[in-house]
Order: structure tokens, then C-alpha cells, then sequence
């Protein structure tokens, strides 16, 4: 049973109307009719005394409905922890956050934090994976299966990472001593630019696009034209057809 459910039921036991219960809490009939009808979250009940007011009046046990309202809040917390997205490898942002560059660390974390997995750090670590990529000359697959060996060969080759939060220019130093360098809006042409995010932001369409297909895509102009997103998802179906390619004799 929920704070609704418990008032709207003594609400027909006891004969009463939404009117009469916003009196007696010194609140709107709106707001009453938002809270039976589940449109609005109950507040907590720490911050208002109106669980006391509707208590009296409907003739509930001192107590009861704030402890329901607790008790339903944490249940809704707990459903909205468990549907946040998870990253593609377990621990990649404990490991991306270790080897930022301390001068932008505090922000990237309260970033991150903020929008779980959300693009900035999934543009973060597919240009660290595509470095390490190039340089170990191996492919990795968004799998739990590979994240450790994905994270090895991140702690081998990755010596520190920063990102420019206006402009999304990375700059990435290796164990080797190189330094790369990453344009993300340079990459993305003027005339593409609005297609491409909204491709990149709909994941029925780039949901399931890989590294070098994203990196691909990323680097597609067409002069004098606005593409949109549709245009931006045939040209992967194009990348991902046999039949657009000769055969590999190799």
C-alpha cells in the first residue's frame, strides 16, 4: 500500500471529498488531487508537517502515513538507481578518473556522476580505447568478457588524459612518451553536426555501432548539406553490407 492507496480508501470509509482533506491540511485541492492521483511525489517527511494535518483527519495512527511516505520513497529511490545505465566495462570509470589529469579530475567525477554513462564519458573512453587500439593493434569488444583485458592494455599504454569541456579537444599522453591528440568538434562537420547528435543520442538508431563505425561516421561531409540522423544510420547499414565491398582475397 502506498500514500494514495491508504487515503483515497479512507477517504470513502469516512465519507469525506479532496476539499475537505485540502482544508484540514492547509493545502490546495490541486495539490490533494495530484497526490491520490500518484501525479505527484509525496514530500518527505522531514521537511512537512502535512502528514500530521492529513493523519488527524482521516483518523490514522500518529506516525503511520510518514513512515509510508519514507517507505515508498526509498522503494522509488531503489528503482531509479537500478535503471541507470551501466558502463560497456566494468570499473572503465574508476579507471578513466585515476589517470585524468588532476587539473579537470573533480569536474569530469561530478560529471560523470551526474549523467551515469551519459556521452561525455562515452566520448571519453571510446577515443581512449581507439588510442589503445592503434596503438596495440588489437580490436576490443564492448563485452563484460573483455573488460579486464580491455583495462590491462588501458593501464599499459595510458599514462594521463584531459579534455577541453568547451570544445571536447582531448589530449592523451602514452607510456611510449607520444602524445595524441583528439578533435571531436572538428570532426564533426557544421554541415552534420546536428544529424550526427541526433543519431549519436537515439540508440534505436547508433545503439549498437562500434568504435570504428562511430569513427567512421564521425568523419563523413557532405558539402552544402544538412543530413540527418537517418542518413547517418544507412550509411552504417552501407558499412556493414558485404555486398558494398570486394571480396577479401588476403
Amino acid at each position: 500500500m502506498d500514500v494514495a492507496l491508504l487515503m483515497r480508501r479512507r477517504l470513502r470509509e469516512l465519507k469525506l471529498e479532496q476539499k475537505d482533506l485540502a482544508i484540514a491540511a492547509d493545502v490546495t485541492e490541486s495539490y490533494i488531487s495530484q497526490l491520490l492521483a500518484r501525479k505527484k511525489t509525496p514530500p518527505a517527511p522531514g521537511r512537512s508537517h502535512i502528514y500530521d494535518k492529513i493523519g488527524r483527519f482521516l483518523k490514522l495512527p500518529p506516525g503511520q502515513l510518514s513512515r509510508l511516505a519514507e517507505a515508498q520513497r526509498l522503494v522509488d529511490l531503489k528503482k531509479k538507481i537500478s535503471h541507470l545505465p551501466r558502463p560497456v566495462f566494468e570499473n572503465s570509470r574508476e579507471a578513466l578518473l585515476a589517470k585524468c589529469a588532476p587539473a579537470t579530475q573533480t569536474e569530469l567525477k561530478q560529471n560523470f556522476e551526474k549523467d551515469a554513462f551519459g556521452d561525455l564519458e562515452r566520448i571519453v573512453l571510446q577515443t581512449i580505447f581507439q588510442v589503445v587500439r592503434a596503438t596495440e593493434g588489437v580490436t576490443l569488444i564492448e563485452a563484460p568478457a573483455n573488460s579486464e583485458f580491455a583495462l590491462e592494455l588501458f593501464e599499459k599504454w595510458i599514462d594521463q588524459w584531459t579534455i577541453d569541456l568547451m570544445s571536447f579537444d582531448m589530449e592523451v599522453h602514452l607510456s611510449n612518451g607520444s602524445i595524441q591528440f583528439y578533435s571531436f568538434s572538428e570532426s564533426i562537420k557544421s554541415s552534420t553536426e546536428q544529424g550526427l547528435i541526433d543519431f549519436l543520442q537515439d540508440k534505436s538508431l547508433s545503439g549498437d555501432a562500434s568504435d570504428d563505425e562511430l569513427f567512421f561516421l564521425k568523419t563523413l561531409s557532405v558539402s552544402g548539406r544538412k543530413p540527418t540522423s537517418l542518413f547517418f544510420y544507412r550509411a552504417l547499414q552501407n558499412l556493414r553490407d558485404p555486398l558494398h565491398f570486394f571480396p577479401d582475397k588476403s
